[in-house]
Formats: structure tokens, C-alpha cells, sequence
């Protein structure tokens, strides 16, 4: 049974001028609360088919002004996205009108909603999961398409009928263990539910460690790569960073040390998401805001899961290059030797005492030679080649992966405690609360406040 809630509105574009804007509602009161301001001399919206759009004039009734010039969608529960009437108001963009709209409605008797809570009440109503819910958000934030192929297989319920075949797997064998205890038909009854047990265990742990081996290729498609790109000053950071971007985003200069901050940019290098960290040239200074900057270079360093380091192959190395070398060694990353458009001075033997050879890539981030390769390059780092996206069972949320790990190590305390002889009542315990965790992806276990908490991250009018 559908829950009843407040009617909510709220703007579910974004802020600022553009076209058009939408003002979504949602509850049972929308079409009244729309018949009090919605005028187009035929039907009330409230006597009007579901899933039609109608064109009009917002009035406010306290001034009997026109608010707008609009066109209104009306989508009558349960065939919409929060199983309620919804109604979509699409006005003219801009802040103003938006605004005075928005203003209007919630003066009729509806409630400013929470974030996210138009996606919340499509979970509480039963039409969408958790974990689906999670996807919505996933694919409004999608960098690549990649990302957004990955949301969406999620969004359409991929992970849910996983999960729920696990769960299923296990509440069979819960039920089996209660009728063999219950109803025993042998002397050894006790030795054959545990073998079921343990069999069960071993291969739902299978399933779980298959999804757990995409979870870090899910993950850098959903969150994207920490990539940092460091060198000394005055090797071409800043300008293999706008190269990337396609924009002048990073001042260049011949002056060393002319980067003093680090700058963060998301760029898509073939449907991989870089967070790209353009650093200060890291060097001893004097320089106290230069200092500044080279202290916060070392410490996305030390964050970075991708290293790029960038030698200018139009000099000889230096000994702060050695330095950095040395230093990104046990770092996953790639040694361009950047300004191949210029006469090569630096060899790539040269580097071959610090570096492996599958490493080292030139390119110009002037003429841009090279960068094709550094995308497939990457890709093969961290995906051991072309990703599937056809594949399902990428996971991709960091909470999924725990409550996946959570289960995974409930399922070995299940067959550590058959082999130590424990009472099959006892292990009963462990494989429940694997049960439990698997639960708490899709929600069927997941408690009120973290329920809250999810749906608080999402945006406003979502």
C-alpha cells in the first residue's frame, strides 16, 4: 500500500538563465493546488487525461496577477516516477519567474521538498530500491559515457535481481537448515545440514568475489581517476593540462614556478574520468606562497591513484627530476616526456635506470602528438584492457562494496565455524547476517537513518 505524504514542489532545473525551467509537484493535493492557479479557459488541470501537457496562464489569485506563460504536464499515480499525481510546470527560464512560481505553489499549500526527497518517496512508495535510487543520483553526476551506461544498468534494476538472487540463495538454505533441524529424518542430520551449509557458502562467496573484482574498475568509472600531474617547474604541466581540457585553464608562461595552487578538473580520456590536479612545480624555494604551493603538490602526490610526471625532453635530466623519479616509484604512473615538437635532448635510455619502458610516453602538448596513446595507455593500467560495458556486475558505490565484503566475510565465518565443529544453530548467525547485509544494498534491511542520510546528498527537485 502506497504511503501518503505532503504535497512537495520544488525546481528541478538548475539555478540561473536558460530557456526553460521546470517547477515539479508531487503529491495528492497537486492537481487541486494547480486548479487554484492554472487558467486556460477549457478544463481544470484536475479533469484533465494523465501524461498530457496543457498550455495556459499561471495567476496569482491574491493579486490576480499573470505569474507566467506556461506549458503544464500532468502524470496521475501510480504510473509516475513517485507513484503520486505529479505535475510539471515548465515556465520560462530564469531566476525571477522560476522563483515567483516556486513562491506561488508553496502559498497554495505545498511543502518546499527535501533533497532528494522526490526520489526518496519513489523508494518508500515500492517503485524503485536503494540501490536504484543511488543510481539516479549516479547518473546525473556520470562524467563519461561509460559512467552513464554504468548508472543506468543499475537504474534498470541489474544489481537489484543480482543481490536479490543471493539472498534468495541464502534464504533457502536458512529454510532447508530449519526443516532438517526440525524435522529430522536420519541420525546424521546434523553432519548433512552443515555439508549444506558450507556448499551454500562457498558458492555465494564465489558470486560476491566476482563482483568484487570489477568494484575498483566501477568505482574509477563512477568517482573517476585522483591523477596528478607533477614535474619541476617550467616542464609543461600547465599546458598539457589545458591541452586535456581544450581550454586555457592554467596560465603558462616561460617564468618557473608561475602555477602556485593546485588546480582540479575533470576531463574524459577515452569514457575514463581523470580528476586531473595540476600542481605547483615541485622545487626548493624561498618563495613563501610558491612553498605553499609545492607542500599541497606533494600532498596530492601522496593522494594521487595516477601519477603523471612530465620531463622536458628538450633538456638533459636533472637532478629534481631523479628526485621525483624516485619518488613516484611505488606510485601507479606514466613518465611523459613532454616538448617531442622541440630537438630531443633526453632519451628515453637515459631513463631506464628509474623507470620501466612500458612507462615512458612522448608527447607535445603543443602540436598535440601523443595523446591518442596516452588515453588507451591508461586505460590498459587500470582496466587491463577494453572494458565491457555490456557487463552488469560492475560495482561501482563504496558502500555497496562494503556491505558486499561485509557478507563475503560473514560467508567465511559460516564454513570457518562448520570446520570447527560448531553447532549449526550458531552458524545459522553468521549466514543471517550476511542475509542482512546483502538486505541493506537494495534496502530491504537498511536502517531510517541511513535511508535519510543517502537521500540528503541528492540535489533539490531530484
Amino acid at each position: 500500500m502506497d504511503l501518503i505524504f505532503e504535497t512537495i514542489a520544488a525546481i528541478s532545473t538548475p539555478p540561473g538563465e536558460g530557456a526553460i525551467s521546470i517547477v515539479r509537484l508531487s503529491g495528492d493535493k497537486a492537481l487541486d493546488i494547480m486548479d487554484k492557479i492554472y487558467h486556460s479557459g477549457t478544463k481544470k488541470l484536475s479533469e484533465v487525461k494523465s501524461h498530457t501537457i496543457h498550455y495556459g496562464h499561471l495567476i496569482d489569485p491574491a493579486t490576480k496577477k499573470v505569474v507566467d506563460e506556461v506549458l503544464v504536464t500532468v502524470m496521475r499515480g501510480p504510473k509516475t516516477f513517485t507513484k503520486e499525481d505529479i505535475v510539471e510546470i515548465n515556465c520560462h527560464g530564469g531566476m525571477v519567474v522560476t522563483n515567483n512560481i516556486l513562491q506561488l505553489v508553496l502559498r497554495q499549500g505545498a511543502v518546499l521538498a527535501e533533497p532528494g526527497e522526490f526520489t526518496k518517496r519513489a523508494f518508500l512508495n515500492g517503485r524503485i530500491d536503494l540501490s536504484q535510487s543511488e543510481a539516479v543520483m549516479d547518473l546525473i553526476r556520470a562524467k563519461t559515457d561509460k559512467a552513464a551506461d554504468l548508472a543506468l544498468a543499475q537504474l534498470e534494476g541489474r544489481l537489484t535481481k543480482l543481490i536479490k538472487d543471493l539472498r534468495q540463495e541464502i534464504l533457502d538454505t536458512l529454510a532447508q537448515v530449519e526443516v532438517n533441524i526440525d524435522y529430522p529424518e536420519y541420525d546424521d542430520v546434523e553432519e548433512m545440514t552443515s555439508r549444506l551449509m558450507k556448499e551454500r557458502a562457498e558458492e555465494i562467496q564465489l558470486k560476491i568475489k566476482r563482483l568484487l573484482q570489477n568494484a575498483k574498475e566501477g568505482k574509477i568509472l563512477r568517482d573517476g581517476l585522483k591523477t596528478a600531474i607533477i614535474g619541476r617547474p617550467n616542464v609543461g604541466k600547465s599546458s598539457l593540462l589545458n591541452y586535456l581540457l581544450q581550454e586555457d585553464k592554467a596560465i603558462v608562461t616561460e617564468i618557473a614556478g608561475t602555477t602556485r595552487d593546485v588546480i582540479e578538473e575533470y576531463v574524459n580520456l577515452n569514457g575514463v574520468p581523470l580528476k586531473l590536479i595540476d600542481t605547483a612545480g615541485i622545487r626548493e624555494t624561498h618563495d613563501v606562497v610558491e612553498a605553499i604551493g609545492v607542500k599541497r603538490s606533494k600532498e596530492a602526490l601522496d593522494k594521487a591513484d595516477l601519477v603523471l610526471l612530465v620531463l622536458n625532453q628538450n633538456e638533459a635530466l636533472s637532478a629534481e627530476d631523479i628526485e621525483l623519479l624516485k619518488a613516484t616509484k611505488d606510485k601507479k604512473r606514466l613518465v611523459l616526456l613532454n616538448k617531442m615538437d622541440l630537438t630531443s635532448v633526453l632519451k628515453e635510455a637515459d631513463l631506464l635506470n628509474y623507470t620501466e619502458e612500458s612507462e615512458i610516453l612522448p608527447l607535445s602538448a603543443v602540436t598535440g602528438v601523443g595523446f591518442d596513446k596516452l588515453g588507451e595507455v591508461i586505460e590498459s593500467l587500470f582496466f587491463a584492457g577494453e572494458l565491457n560495458q555490456e557487463d552488469a556486475t560492475y560495482i561501482s558505490n563504496v558502500r555497496h562494496i562494503a556491505l558486499l565484503e561485509k557478507a563475503q566475510a560473514s560467508l567465511v565465518a559460516v564454513e570457518n565455524g562448520i570446520d570447527a565443529g560448531m553447532p549449526v544453530d550458531l552458524v545459522q548467525i553468521d549466514l543471517t547476517a550476511a542475509w542482512d547485509y546483502l538486505g541493506e544494498i537494495v534496502g530491504d534491511s537498511a536502517p531510517d537513518e541511513l535511508i535519510t542520510q543517502l537521500f540528503s546528498q541528492f540535489c533539490l527537485g531530484k
